[in-house]
């Protein structure tokens, strides 16, 4: 029976991802944008205000060079000239921020029309508990559908078990991209206009970069792993608040947790905040790439991509005992071999195996969401494409301790194995996913 005075928090988030364009450089006044542009621009007393019809609000905010990133009272937001994440747990109403996000792009940012959208979440722990059109699937998908008439919902994995559900739109007929709608996997009609700033001289239009996602959505965490994100109420706790800020109590247990070494810590920039009683929350902007060997002391071979940028990652924690749950999200393209440099981002199989040894859950789903680019590809060439790579290094990582070597492949699971539960893999207009699950043996 739940206690009525404490009752349960769901910890399964709500993430809302809005492309404006297909990238920075097609948002209007790139070429000329000296500062902020685009949904950069946007003050920040407008944010609060879409996060108070949420029911959120901003606790700090770090400004990148690419992306400004909100830590929120629920989660995280995440803001680039041509794009905006809002990742939101608990009781929040996501969706219901969704029709004045749509008139702040227009108003403030010169961006009336959507070019992409993605809603998607886990199965909810509490459903009984969420509010507005949050208390069913089929009313998030009514929702969206009054907005938008060219969306998908869809239900991915067990619908008695865990499971992920996805909403997509793909570019409408009204936006100025939708002549690129499948240029991710292949050139655009060389008669059809170019959008100035969208392409080569042949009219082809491609991403700068693979859309890349990764989620680890964990729960059944174990005690030992569980108890560091307890604060308490006490009079020695009060007093160690008293004397350093959330922020502070939050930055040191990353680090003695290891949190701060889920990437090179001269690539990361960190923010943490730890909640009374109990609960953490992160975000981290990661340099990547070519734009990694710009960081003062990067090894300048570090990367051999032309490729790069501002990526980030965010933590979210709810340790208590019978709703326990932690996430992990994402968005820097990693590797599927690892590094022989130290100080280089991690492969996907390393990345894993920290994020899971430092929460050590009894069952864990992954996701992995990447334009299809990367797919098209390796089809064509008779290679492995992007999710299939990532659901080998999903079992890889999971499925065998590892070997206690030094250097590069040198993380071991530290609690046991896993069995996998499902696999699946699902083509969409320009995107593909790899899902899986996992509990402990």
């Amino acid at each position: 029976m739940t206690d009525i005075a404490n009752p349960p928090f769901e910890g399964p988030e709500k993430l809302l991802e809005i492309w404006f364009a297909p990238s920075p450089d097609h948002i209007p006044g790139a070429e000329e944008a000296s500062g902020k542009h685009g949904l950069r621009k946007v003050p920040r007393e407008v944010w609060d205000e879409i996060l108070a019809i949420v029911k959120c609000q901003v606790l700090s905010v770090t400004y990148g060079d690419e992306i400004d990133a909100y830590l929120l009272s629920e989660s995280s937001l995440f803001v680039s000239p041509h794009r905006l994440i809002l990742k939101t747990c608990g009781t929040t109403l996501n969706l219901l921020g969704l029709p004045r996000i749509l008139e702040v792009a227009r108003d403030h940012a010169d961006l009336p029309v959507v070019h992409r959208l993605f809603y998607s979440r886990k199965s909810f722990m509490f459903p009984e508990r969420q509010l507005g059109p949050h208390r069913d699937w089929r009313d998030e998908v009514s929702f969206l559908d009054g907005l938008f008439s060219n969306g998908a919902g869809y239900t991915v994995g067990k619908v008695n078990g865990d499971h992920w559900l996805l909403y997509i739109t793909s570019p409408g007929s009204d936006s100025p991209y939708s002549s690129l709608a499948n240029s991710i996997t292949e050139a655009a009609d060389p008669t059809s206009p170019v959008v100035p700033g969208s392409g080569d001289a042949d009219g082809a239009e491609t991403l700068s970069v693979p859309d890349y996602t990764i989620e680890i959505l964990m729960t059944h965490l174990a005690p030992e792993s569980r108890a560091p994100f307890f604060f308490g109420s006490s009079e020695q706790t009060e007093a160690s608040f008293e004397s350093s800020s959330p922020s502070e109590q939050a930055l040191s247990l990353s680090s003695s947790l290891g949190i701060t070494d889920l990437f090179p810590p001269h690539l990361t920039t960190l923010d943490a905040y730890a909640f009374l009683p109990c609960g953490y929350s992160s975000n981290a902007l990661i340099k990547w790439g070519a734009r990694a060997t710009e960081v003062e002391g990067a090894d300048p071979e570090e990367s051999e991509s032309t490729e790069g940028g501002e990526g980030y990652y965010t933590i979210h924690v709810t340790p208590e005992e019978g709703w326990s749950y932690a996430s992990f999200e994402c968005n820097v393209p990693l590797p599927t071999t690892p590094s022989p440099r130290p100080s280089s981002i991690p492969d996907l199989k390393t990345l894993i195996r920290r994020v899971v040894n430092i929460f050590r859950p009894g069952r864990l789903t992954l996701t992995l969401f990447v334009s299809s680019e990367d797919n098209s590809n390796a089809e064509e060439e008779d290679g492995e494409s992007a999710v299939e790579a990532a659901q080998r290094a999903f079992k890889a990582a999971l499925t065998s301790a590892g070997a206690k070597v030094n250097g590069a492949g040198g993380v071991r699971l530290e609690h046991g194995v896993y069995k996998r539960t499902d696999k699946i893999n699902y083509e969409f207009g320009g995107y593909d996913l790899a899902f899986a699950s996992f509990e402990l043996r």
